[in-house]
């Protein structure tokens, strides 16, 4: 229901207002799994669509995460304004495969573009975001020593395309600092029975630039260990992306999520299509 008030704001807006694609294409990004943009599991300072000054632009995307014992499906959009206002939702719906179950969390988000550029400035584009995240399905993670059901992610992350960097290709560098609760990104809730303070940790972003539609990147995710009941590790993954052109982008890879409430190895494929007007 959220994702569809959304995406009919974003028609609203796109009828109503000076539609966005004055940016260079692959410059907004892809969507992450907290809808806004960045790579898929680490988001970037890039306001995700191709508006720029005076401009609006609005995405929907569609992501899958396939690891040995779950499933994430991700649905979401999000409009932005000016280069530098982006709000974005996003639902995520984590089957538990082989446990049974499955466990769904809504994420709100606003990120603010605070200086600098990705091409244009020799200071990197630094931007500040702001998630809220809310469990719907609370009672397992309540169960295994969550104390919250919702919670705030702030993250500050910078991004800077070098050009020329290697054997001629231009190289994207990101990195994020992120203070969170949440456990899983949130999909198991927030905070501990031990627990209640925040944790700041690191994510980091580097994609090569084959042509100047496909790049072949990492990521890398630092997750806190809060719960008893199971070890929580860091998350990674190599991803290609294809942006087929200012209104379509394909993001695949290989995810490596670790160990998930108890079961080790977790790994598997990404898949996500981002639609942007």
């Amino acid at each position: 229901m959220i994702v569809r008030f959304l995406l009919l704001l974003c028609c609203v807006t796109a009828s109503s207002y000076a539609v966005g694609g004055s940016k260079i294409i692959a410059t907004g990004g892809a969507s992450t799994i907290e809808g806004g943009a960045g790579g898929g599991i680490v988001p970037w300072a890039v306001i995700n669509g191709y508006a720029s000054s005076g401009e609006w632009a609005a995405t929907a995307f569609a992501t899958q995460v396939g690891v040995d014992d779950f499933t994430l499906r991700v649905q979401g959009a999000s409009i932005s304004y000016d280069n530098n206002w982006e709000l974005s939702v996003a639902r995520q719906s984590f089957k538990l495969d082989s446990l049974g179950g499955q466990l769904r969390q809504d994420v709100f988000a606003v990120k603010y573009h605070l200086a600098g550029e990705l091409l244009y400035t020799a200071m990197p584009q630094l931007s500040l975001g702001v998630q809220y995240k809310k469990h719907r399905d609370f009672a397992l993670p309540q169960a295994v020593g969550a104390r919250d059901d919702s919670g705030i992610d702030v993250y500050f992350a910078a991004s800077k395309l070098l050009f020329n960097q290697l054997a001629g290709r231009n190289v994207l560098l990101n990195g994020t600092v992120r203070a969170t609760k949440a456990n899983q990104t949130g999909l198991l809730g927030f905070g501990s029975a031990d627990s209640n303070s925040y944790q700041l940790l690191f994510e980091g972003s580097a994609a090569l630039m084959l042509n100047y539609n496909l790049a072949l990147g990492i990521e890398f995710k630092q997750k806190p260990n809060q719960l008893a009941f199971a070890n929580e590790q860091h998350w990674r993954d190599v991803f290609a992306a294809w942006f087929v052109n200012k209104h379509l982008s394909i993001v695949a890879g290989y995810a490596d999520l670790g160990s998930i409430a108890g079961l080790d190895s977790q790994q598997g494929y990404y898949l996500s299509l981002e639609g942007a007007w």
